[in-house]
């Protein structure tokens, strides 16, 4: 099961991800988000992270130059789209592309993406763009996951979580705010709490 701990601000917080198991880290560069961390910080935190862990940028309605020089600067592995990007705009980004769909959408707006776009299936929130804590329709990610490589997103926690794999079957999930103690600030419990029950439904990639 791929795992990636998103909203990232801090060399602890990245340490404590690595240390349970995680194969990404994402970063937010939109300006608006709690948890938004600068380029240079990224930076330092993704040069010591171990070369199977792959550095996710998450960028929301920003220019694509801006993304591109952001991925050059940090070494970013991914970028990760949460605003209203369409699949013409991915003609300027160079790295493997992770699209945030909210989940509802009619099937034809999820056809419109290259099936080499990964899909990340999250709640609608045209102000927060992600990181809400709220769960999707598990039923409806579901139907998308079993004929597109996604990733499940929105209110997994350690509590809910081998539950969802269970049903959606993704390619992997994305938590934020279900191992926080604050937006930006993770709790080293609950990550290591979310992996134990991720590794006890699913066994571990490897």
């Amino acid at each position: 099961m791929f795992v990636k701990i998103c909203g990232i601000t801090r060399p602890v917080d990245a340490a404590a991800a690595v240390e349970a198991g995680a194969n990404a880290l994402g970063f937010v560069f939109w300006p608006n988000s709690p948890r938004f961390v600068d380029p240079y910080t990224a930076r330092a935190i993704a040069g010591g992270l171990p070369p199977f862990v792959v550095p996710v940028g998450v960028f929301v309605n920003q220019p694509a130059e801006y993304v591109r020089g952001v991925a050059a600067l940090v070494g970013l592995g991914a970028v990760q789209l949460h605003g209203d990007e369409d699949p013409a705009y991915l003609a300027g980004i160079r790295h493997a592309v992770i699209k945030a769909v909210p989940v509802g959408d009619g099937s034809e707006q999820l056809d419109q993406w290259s099936p080499r776009t990964t899909l990340l299936l999250d709640v609608r929130d045209p102000v927060a763009r992600g990181g809400t804590g709220r769960t999707i329709d598990w039923t409806a990610a579901a139907s998308i996951a079993k004929r597109r490589r996604s990733l499940l997103a929105g209110g997994l926690t350690p509590d809910n979580v081998a539950e969802a794999i269970a049903l959606v079957q993704p390619y992997g999930i994305d938590v934020s705010s279900g191992v926080e103690r604050s937006p930006g600030v993770k709790d080293p419990a609950r990550i290591r709490a979310l992996f134990e029950a991720v590794n006890g439904h699913y066994p571990s990639r490897s």
